[in-house]
């Protein structure tokens, strides 16, 4: 293949361990990876760690040591069907290594499929994940495989990367490249190793395709960074103030009831590479918090949108995410509930230990019915609406009431139904 045509990050895609960025705890003198691999002996393994930080480079440096039949399935678009056919191969050569990228999304069937030619050695999985595989890794498949965590990258290892790039790729090191600013490469690339070496090439080729001459210096500056990759992703640094602020916008417009700087400030997350999980449990909670019992099925929609996030993954789920962020910008908002614990919280740390009222106790024994443990405690649903008033509180704390419904429809017919109960107690 014409090497013009192959991503900057490919053609430098390390051989050996030596040539690998980072990851010094695996890949170092003396680390049991290395160790490992050395000695021929490399277990089954999950390399859990965010993007571009050489899963799958790691993957091929092992296979390329070790001379097996390596083969590469992504959890994306392979199902049980192509894991089979892979161990009816390894079992015809005896051994060979399996590669399964993004495993995470593999389901419970999918994973199963892979135990018994794991156990008996079969292959030799090595599964690469973004997320915790204690979480998304069935135990069984877990338990069969060593786990190895990998770190993001420092900014000293991409800007070795950067200048290895510039005088070892056939390509770039023929170029008069002067680098004179990263920091915006490595704010833009946000650790990934891959989509640092990648930018840079777009970079280094837009500012080549504008001068003058094709041997005039192609001088690389932040400014440049920042025009150029503007043009092809939003900015968004996941790990910065602006992540804060964005997703600060995100809920602010959710509580705002705005569901058009809602979905905007969605767009620009989604655009940055944010973790579709994060945005999803960030939903969870402004049901909750802003919505709460003012519309109750707001709960349902995100839970069912986390779950849904799940299965489904990028690029898809940013319409799950959107129609969620819709749903809740354009609910009826009530935070009594995020009032009530807040305020039922302070009262504890305020009240201590208060006792528990003897007739709402437990008594699983005698001597407890014989200390009055439950004596006197109305049944509720022995009694006319499911209802009989007696004390649920600490004396101490009698009469205060934590939920105050809010002012709106649901929350009204909430308010009229808890004060036909407790009439003037709690002032509803």
């Amino acid at each position: 293949m014409n090497e013009a045509f192959v991503p900057l990050a490919e053609r430098l895609r390390p051989e050996s361990l030596d040539q690998l960025a980072g990851q010094e705890h695996l890949a170092g003198e003396g680390s049991i990876l290395r160790k490992s691999i050395e000695q021929g002996k490399v277990p089954s393994m999950i390399l859990w760690g965010p993007p571009g930080t050489g899963k799958t480079t790691i993957a091929n440096i092992i296979a390329h040591t070790l001379q097996l039949p390596f083969f590469t399935l992504s959890a994306i678009s392979a199902g049980v069907k192509d894991v089979r056919e892979v161990i009816d191969i390894a079992k015809r050569t005896s051994k060979a290594i399996l590669f399964i990228d993004e495993i995470h999304r593999f389901n419970k069937g999918q994973q199963d499929a892979l135990l018994g030619a794991v156990e008996k050695g079969t292959i030799t999985l090595i599964g690469a994940t973004t997320e915790n595989p204690s979480f998304e890794v069935n135990s069984a498949l877990l338990s069969r495989c060593q786990v190895y965590v990998l770190k993001s990258l420092s900014e000293e290892d991409l800007i070795k990367l950067l200048r290895h790039a510039m005088a070892e790729d056939m390509l770039l090191s023929q170029k008069k490249i002067s680098l004179k600013e990263t920091s915006a490469l490595i704010a833009i690339s946000g650790g990934d190793a891959r989509k640092l070496l990648n930018l840079f090439e777009l970079v280094v080729d837009t500012i080549s395709a504008g001068n003058a001459k094709p041997d005039d210096e192609i001088v690389v500056t932040d400014n440049d960074v920042m025009e150029i990759a503007q043009q092809r992703i939003a900015m968004y640094d996941k790990n910065g103030e602006q992540h804060y602020d964005i997703i600060s916008a995100f809920i602010k417009s959710i509580r705002g009831s705005d569901p058009n700087g809602a979905v905007y400030w969605l767009a620009r997350m989604i655009e940055g590479g944010e973790d579709v999980k994060f945005i999803a449990r960030r939903l969870l909670i402004s049901a909750s918090e802003d919505i709460g019992n003012a519309n109750p099925t707001a709960l349902v929609i995100a839970n069912a949108t986390f779950d849904a996030v799940n299965k489904i993954g990028h690029p898809e789920s940013r319409i799950i995410l959107s129609q969620c962020a819709v749903y809740l910008a354009s609910s009826p908002k009530s935070n009594a509930s995020y009032m009530a614990i807040n305020d039922a919280i302070s009262a504890v740390k305020q009240t201590g230990d208060l006792p528990v009222p003897l007739h709402i106790r437990n008594a699983p024994t005698k001597l407890m019915k014989n200390l009055n443990y439950g004596k006197d405690y109305k049944y509720s649903h022995s009694f006319d609406n499911n209802f009989s008033e007696q004390e649920y509180l600490p004396d101490a704390l009698s009469g205060r009431a934590f939920y105050s419904p809010g002012k709106n429809a649901r929350e009204e017919e909430l308010r009229r139904y808890l004060k036909s109960l407790w009439k003037d107690k709690y002032g509803y």
